[in-house]
């Protein structure tokens, strides 16, 4: 091998060394670029803001102790207690029994004391404390006892049973609040965090998320429009705080499923802030709830109905019956109507436009759009004052709130339906649109699509007569006669 092959050979060797340092010092200097891009999708982490503050992840060391510590001392633990009689045993004072105890009758207590525990959060600092009207509830006596140890008695200001929302007043001032935030804007995915006492085992927050908006039919108050959450509610929790991310009160946590266990499932609700602000208002104001009312029953515009009543499906409210001399009446309102429009906000069923009528003030003129005969109408009207006491809390019309078919749904049987059921003709009766999963009437067995024919007894041709049987049963037993697929059955619906 010659010098001059030897020498070119060691220059291509020094060359393609001199090649490699260089590439690899260049991919050196962009590598963090690009692997961070790919491990992480973004060069850098997103900031959270929280509170007025930035936090790079939720899930760092810090925690969630800067949104929950400034509300913490703000929620309370209310303890109430009540007088109830205790029920007599009556054959104690058959002689025969008398012979046992030396012809003398045993002493029983007449009455005795019930204990009760839940939450509350202060929203002033002069000691108004929101709560749920079953934590206090009769009670005779009602002790607050705040984080530091310190208790006062409680006055209740006001309660408003409908939506289970009360205020309670403490003597003191100079007490920290909490933030009310916006509970419209709250999304599914949210972060949602429960304060209370649960069990009476001490403050207790717990973590999860908003799990659904908008939550009703589930017959635990007459006006539902729950937050649902995962965040452990307990007994005890009744009352107390649902937070958002930023550390705002957006619910009063107020109910769970508990599948028959007692304990949490998951399955939390709490009332709106926005709910249980425009109560606590009107409390302060008026002394009670004062809410709008239109006079008329609704139900949900089933596929079924939505093809008899030519309008759309699942969409509107549909007037089964309207109160005589009510404002509805007066403004020409009838059977069979579909409001679809309230003051230009569509009307998505009945449990939305309960809600609306209810915020309204009495005497507010309202427009509506409603649907009659497959013809677009409109129409004005002036709302009167809900009337209080049994069966006149609905802003729209008449309650059966105390019955065992409380939140079953009805409507007239129609040709059109009796056609779709495979009915014959001779049938009479009111179909079910509509009946609760936890409810007398689903234990009994009642279904969606039957036709009730007799209610003790009683012939049952239209929606009027439902309800006014209904009406006129109060909360006893009901013997239906109920036509399922033409074969006639009877139930008992029982209440609880």
């Amino acid at each position: 091998m010659s010098a001059k092959i030897v020498q070119l050979r060691r220059w291509l060797v020094i060359l393609s060394l001199a090649i490699v340092f260089v590439c690899g010092g260049l991919l050196g200097i962009s590598a963090p670029s690009w692997v961070a891009h790919a491990a992480s999708g973004s060069k850098k982490a997103i900031p959270l803001v929280v509170a007025g503050t930035e936090r790079s992840d939720p899930s760092s060391s810090m925690g969630f102790a800067p949104i929950l510590e400034p509300a913490l001392p703000a929620v309370v633990s209310i303890t109430s207690s009540r007088i109830v009689k205790v029920p007599q045993v009556p054959f104690f004072n058959d002689p025969f029994f008398q012979q046992f105890f030396g012809g003398q009758v045993p002493h029983f207590p007449q009455q005795q004391r019930e204990m009760g525990l839940g939450s509350g959060v202060i929203v002033s600092p002069d000691g108004y404390i929101l709560t749920n009207n079953h934590v206090i509830a009769k009670a005779t006596d009602i002790q607050v006892m705040l984080r530091d140890k310190r208790q006062f008695p409680g006055k209740v200001v006001g309660a408003d049973p409908q939506t289970d929302i009360a205020v309670v007043k403490i003597a003191a001032t100079g007490l920290p609040t909490i933030a009310l935030g916006d509970s419209s804007k709250l999304e599914v995915g949210d972060y949602a965090f429960a304060i209370g006492n649960p069990f009476g085992v001490g403050e207790t927050a717990t973590m999860g998320i908003i799990s659904a908006t908008g939550r009703n039919g589930l017959d635990i108050e007459n006006y539902e429009d729950f937050i649902q959450t995962d965040a452990a509610i307990n007994p005890g929790n009744s009352g107390g705080a649902l937070l958002n991310a930023r550390g705002e009160l957006i619910g009063i946590n107020t109910a769970i499923l508990s599948g028959g266990s007692g304990g949490n499932q998951g399955i939390g609700f709490a009332i709106p802030i926005n709910m249980a602000k425009h109560v606590m208002e009107e409390i302060l104001k008026h002394g009670k709830v004062v809410r709008g009312y239109i006079g008329v029953d609704i139900q949900e515009v089933t596929p079924n109905l939505a093809n008899a009543f030519k309008v759309p499906a699942e969409e509107g409210a549909l007037v089964s019956d309207v109160v005589p001399d009510s404002p509805g009446a007066k403004a020409g309102l009838q059977r069979g109507d579909v409001i679809t429009d309230l003051d230009g906000q569509p009307v998505a069923g009945p449990n939305e436009l309960r809600l609306a009528v209810a915020a309204m003030a009495p005497g507010t003129t309202v427009h509506m759009k409603i649907i009659r005969g497959g013809e677009v109408r409109d129409l004005s009207l002036k709302l009167g004052e809900a009337p209080a006491g049994k069966g006149g809390g609905s802003p729209l019309g008449r309650s059966a709130q105390n019955s065992p078919m409380r939140g079953v749904q009805v409507g007239e049987l129609t040709p059109e339906l009796r056609r779709q059921l495979g009915l014959g003709s001779e049938v009479r009766g009111v179909v079910v649109t509509a009946r609760p999963d936890s409810s007398p009437a689903a234990d009994a067995g009642l279904q969606s699509g039957d036709v009730i024919e007799q209610i003790n007894r009683q012939p049952v041709n239209s929606v009027a007569d439902y309800q006014r049987v209904i009406a006129q049963a109060g909360n006893q037993s009901l013997v239906l006669l109920v036509n399922r697929g033409g074969v006639t059955t009877f139930i008992v619906v029982q209440p609880e």
